[in-house]
């Protein structure tokens, strides 16, 4: 899940050894809700912890620091550039940035789009026209990732062979082909996902005309909107574009009984959820299964949809929002032995790839929601684990410059928790309960859907990270 519902942990003091929210401070400790629970940096012991193989490495690390300067850095390939691929970046580049102990390093970060989109404020996103300009941000015009170190590419990694530490990209415009060496590789990509659940759009410039287009039909609508598909993105677009177009009649449809269905949340949060979105002055219809939507023009010759549902019952439309997110791991680069069934990435706690199958598997990670891990896919986990993965990072080149050993940071296991905004008032639940309201609105996601805070929080603005 990936809306402002994804939107939940992050602490402000997850340098500690727990993460643990603190209620007086709600607001400013956490960014949504619930951090991703982090265990205790542990040390990974190996045998060069001997004295003997010490002091006979000694001259070997010396020579390793004295090579890496800045004509020799380290190499860093991100292969995405959303939350958890930015935040690989920024805390990898302030741990290396360290007067005590400045290490060289370039960063390339490759991504399909030429901008930072923020997936969060889809539905806003595809409801306001001013919005729509704000939620996609130019990779060129992030302050803190304007430095000679930091390149952008727009494209995508078709391959990596992590033997030879080598990717395949594929640059855009020409769909030009060509290898780039890396020393540590982060697999940053996420889930691939159909239109409207997010733009398709790969520039800015078409973006906003494709996010146009669907604002302009909407807002001209003569029917109701329908919006099929009661998760956590239907219900979160259902009722932002209530909340924004208020003269537009929405109706949410669902074929179960109880929204949030494939979420293991307890009924009263899935309770909660429908009540809220009918008091944001949303239709809902439950047990509406779609059979069939059929265009068809009214007495006047306008185009609406004529839609049927599987128990029989049958309504006009203007427009019908497909909001069923079909999501798959956009992981057909990485070799088939660091996958599960599903495609997703299977990782270490420290978000190393986990198959011993993988030649370099150290110094390969997968951060985001293509990593195969318990807990709903949220924005905050993946900001978190990108953080983590950026720390890990620097401990190996460490290891590899002093021979220090490394001190890594894991993931332990996360629970169900969401937090969900529904027009006015938000909805959230996790270690602490359930809670609702507009307080909650505030808390979590203010009133740009979280943009702020997902700045801040990844410091984007910075002019050094």
């Amino acid at each position: 899940m990936f809306w402002r519902s994804t939107i939940v942990s992050f602490l402000s003091n997850l340098t500690a050894p727990t993460a643990r929210l603190s209620s007086p401070s709600l607001k400013y400790s956490c960014i949504f809700y619930c951090g991703v629970a982090a265990t205790t940096p542990r040390s990974h012991f190996t045998s060069i912890n001997s004295p003997t193989a010490r002091f006979a490495m000694a001259s070997h690390f010396a020579s390793i620091s004295a090579a890496r300067s800045e004509a020799n850095p380290y190499r860093v390939l991100i292969a995405g550039g959303c939350y958890s691929g930015l935040a690989v970046a920024v805390n990898l580049l302030e741990k290396c940035d360290t007067i005590e102990s400045p290490i060289p390093v370039d960063i390339t970060i490759v991504d399909e789009r030429d901008g930072f989109y923020h997936v969060i404020g889809s539905p806003l996103a595809l409801a306001s026209h001013s919005y729509a300009e704000k939620a996609w941000v130019n990779y060129k015009n992030i302050p803190v990732l304007q430095r000679p170190n930091v390149r952008f590419v727009h494209g995508t990694v078709s391959k990596i062979d992590p033997e030879s530490k080598t990717a395949t990209i594929i640059e855009q415009p020409n769909s030009g082909e060509r290898a780039e060496a890396y020393d540590y590789f982060v697999a940053a990509t996420g889930l691939r996902r159909v239109w409207p659940v997010v733009p398709q759009s790969a520039k800015k410039e078409d973006y906003l005309k494709e996010a146009g287009r669907h604002i302009d039909a909407v807002i001209n609508s003569i029917a109701p909107v329908l919006v099929v598909g009661g998760g956590a993105v239907g219900i979160e677009m259902a009722a932002e574009l209530k909340e924004v177009q208020p003269h537009v009649k929405v109706t949410l449809a669902h074929s179960r009984d109880k929204l949030l269905s494939a979420e293991p949340l307890p009924d009263n949060v899935k309770e909660c959820a429908r009540d809220l979105t009918v008091d944001a002055g949303v239709e809902v219809l439950l047990n509406h299964r779609l059979k069939s939507q059929t265009p068809v023009k009214n007495e006047d010759g306008t185009e609406v949809i004529e839609v049927e549902f599987e128990n029989g019952h049958k309504m006009t439309a203007s427009q019908v929002i497909m909001a069923i997110s079909r999501c798959e791991p956009s992981t057909t680069y990485l070799p088939s032995d660091a996958l599960s069934e599903d495609r997703y990435v299977n990782i270490r706690p420290t978000l190393q790839l986990l198959s011993d199958k993988v030649a370099n598997a150290e110094a390969h990670f997968a951060v985001g929601d293509l990593i195969h891990w318990s807990g709903i896919k949220r924005c905050g986990s993946a900001m978190h684990q990108g953080r983590f993965a950026g720390l890990n990072i620097h401990q190996l080149m460490l290891r590899d410059m002093q021979g220090k050993e490394p001190v890594f940071n894991q993931l332990a296991e996360v629970p169900p928790m969401i937090g969900l905004a529904v027009g006015k008032n938000a909805l959230s639940y996790g270690g602490e309960g359930m809670k609702h309201g507009k307080q909650i609105m505030e808390w979590f996601f203010e009133e740009d859907l979280g943009f702020r805070i997902c700045w801040d929080h990844l410091r984007l603005s910075g002019n050094k990270a």
